[in-house]
């Protein structure tokens, strides 16, 4: 075993600290999700300098149904990075080319079938949410020019996770910044240069996916040569071992938009202003929480490199050192956001509930995210470790048992008990997920032990 791993000098993360490891891979892949959702962040930053709170409320609406695809392509990615992790950790390069290639097939056919599938029900999505006159229209023409995106989306995401898999931080941070520096510039023009308000935020986003598209393709094509020639029987023997980690992945991920919707709809019963707060939130939160985002991503591949290579002392202590990165980030956040909150309600030039709910959020429920880091990280865990459906199981039960009851009860204290139910749950979910990972890979051990 040791004579092989030494051989196999692509598996990079099989030697080494693991803590090193952890804190490279997520500094630089947070760097480039938080790129993503800065488009995002831009988008509404810019959109609230209008001065309509019906626009704001618009993204906010338009932002929960796009929640729902970006899941599922985090999903079709975690298969993506996992499969192609774990032949590159067992030194099988022929193999883990004809998976890349196998991966970016299918991810390509799924995205497209999903977007054509859901454009014709956007006006029922958004009206379920409870978006009405002005800003049901906004949201609608927003989402009618970025829904076709999503196959770029997904195959962008994907070409990021090929090269974390590959071990090369560096360029998979290079696919989501340069959507980061695109969307910088092209925002402020179409925008306010052009003058088209939420239509020219919906056209950048757009062209953003396209880059990551291209961005992408150089880094794991262009540098690494990771693609090989598509192979149709190949490409079908694969689709079992794909989709066996894709699908559980995604019924995974769309547990947080699934809560999400509700905490809309249910915040939705207090006005647009409410609403606007809400979105507001929704920027906030994955720019300052992105790098636990990134976390659960990032040491996906150091679990399966690890995983592969039958390390698993690595294994659990990679898990430890996530952990332990989760609470410190956390903590750390959490307090900058509430010193700075004044400036952020400001910022935004929130008022009415919409300020109360981002001053609330700032203060006090982004703490929630010390558990909902947790849950990331015993989610990567179960994805890379061969346990999806535990993953499906935690994340389900966060975005149902630990969202429903709670915000049911809030409602009664007006938004601000919506918002204070939402994140109560988080706590119940984060520490029973990850007592079940650490349990997972002591398991793991103990039987190749015997």
């Amino acid at each position: 075993m040791t004579t092989k791993i030494a051989e196999n000098k692509q598996a990079a993360f099989t030697t080494g600290s693991t803590m090193r490891h952890v804190i490279v891979m997520t500094s630089t892949a947070s760097v480039g999700l938080v790129s993503i959702f800065f488009v995002d962040l831009l988008n509404l930053f810019y959109i609230s300098w209008l001065g309509d709170q019906a626009l704001t409320a618009a993204i906010g609406y338009a932002s929960t149904v796009m929640f729902f695809s970006l899941s599922i392509c985090i999903g079709l990615m975690i298969a993506t990075s996992a499969l192609v992790g774990r032949a590159i950790g067992k030194g099988e390069a022929d193999r883990a080319k004809i998976l890349a290639t196998s991966s970016l097939v299918f991810t390509g056919i799924f995205t497209t079938v999903f977007a054509i599938s859901v454009y014709p029900f956007l006006p029922w999505f958004l009206s379920t949410l409870g978006a009405r006159g002005e800003t049901f229209d906004h949201a609608l023409g927003f989402m009618r020019i970025v829904v076709p995106s999503i196959p770029f989306m997904g195959l962008g995401m994907c070409f990021g996770g090929l090269l974390r898999a590959k071990g090369d931080a560096k360029r998979s941070m290079f696919v989501t910044l340069s959507g980061g520096v695109t969307a910088l510039v092209l925002d402020p023009i179409f925008i306010f240069g052009f003058d088209l308000g939420i239509t020219g935020a919906a056209i950048t986003v757009f062209i953003v996916r396209i880059v990551l598209v291209v961005i992408g393709y150089w880094g794991a094509q262009g540098v690494h040569k990771m693609l090989g020639r598509y192979d149709r029987p190949a490409a079908l023997r694969q689709m079992r071992p794909f989709f066996t980690i894709a699908i559980p992945a995604i019924i995974t991920q769309l547990a947080t938009p699934f809560g999400n919707a509700y905490v809309t709809q249910a915040i939705a019963e207090f006005g647009d202003s409410a609403v606007a707060g809400w979105a507001i939130i929704g920027r906030i939160l994955p720019v300052a929480f992105g790098t636990l985002f990134a976390l659960s991503g990032a040491v996906g591949p150091i679990l399966s490199q690890n995983f592969g290579a039958a390390l698993f002392s690595r294994v659990n202590q990679t898990l430890k050192d996530a952990m332990v990165f989760t609470m410190i980030y956390g903590l750390v956040v959490w307090a900058l956001l509430a010193l700075f909150s004044p400036w952020i309600v400001s910022m935004f030039s929130a008022t009415s509930e919409a300020a109360s709910l981002v001053q609330l959020f700032c203060t006090l429920v982004a703490g929630s995210f010390l558990f909902n880091g947790a849950l990331f990280v015993a989610n990567a865990s179960f994805n890379n470790l061969g346990f999806p459906l535990y993953a499906t199981f935690f994340n389900w039960g966060r975005a149902t048992l630990g969202v429903i009851p709670f915000v049911m009860i809030g409602k009664a204290y007006g938004a601000e008990g919506v918002l204070m139910g939402w994140g109560l749950g988080a706590v119940i979910f984060g520490v029973s997920g990850a007592i079940t990972a650490f349990y997972v890979t002591k398991k793991l051990g103990n039987n190749v032990q015997t």
